[in-house]
């Protein structure tokens, strides 16, 4: 099997981005990921995948994290956390109760370790969420290797 051809079929399917932030050695790291969903309600449950060769990978295992869900307009955030840094970008840091997590997000959702699973290249991590908040606003999307916006929110319907 290509997996190149097979990166491009994933592709075609429309994601969040999210930055999952953590502490280690007193200091805050965050690493841009698209691979989140959520898993349970009862309990609350999220799932996160990280690729095993990021530094962030091993330094997740046992670790409460946040994910934090960007706004259209937090491109740079994305980026500078995927690796890219983005010269005179200030991030917004924001101490939470069980993990440090971004100022101006969409949402955040603060997250205890609950189990870490082999998932291939990746690893699968779980966190039991100990706190959320969101706002409204237009996420940030990736699709086919790039990133969008939605033309327009759609309002809720009572």
């Amino acid at each position: 099997m290509d997996s190149r051809e097979l990166r491009y079929c994933f592709g075609r399917f429309a994601t969040g981005v999210t930055v999952v932030t953590y502490a280690a050695a007193g200091e805050r790291y965050g690493i841009t990921v698209n691979s989140f969903t959520s898993v349970s309600l009862d309990p609350p449950l999220l799932l996160v995948s990280i690729d095993r060769r990021a530094k962030a990978c091993s330094k997740l295992e046992g670790t409460p994290f946040a994910v934090n869900i960007l706004a259209a307009d937090q491109q740079e955030l994305a980026l500078h956390f995927a690796g890219r840094p983005q010269e005179g970008l200030v991030v917004e840091w924001e101490e939470g109760e069980v993990a440090p997590r971004l100022g101006g997000v969409l949402a955040w959702i603060e997250c205890r370790p609950w189990r870490a699973y082999d998932g291939g290249d990746h690893v699968l991590y779980l966190g039991e969420i100990e706190d959320f908040h969101y706002r409204e606003g237009q996420p940030l999307i990736f699709y086919t290797g790039k990133f969008t916006s939605l033309p327009q929110v759609m309002e809720e319907s009572a």
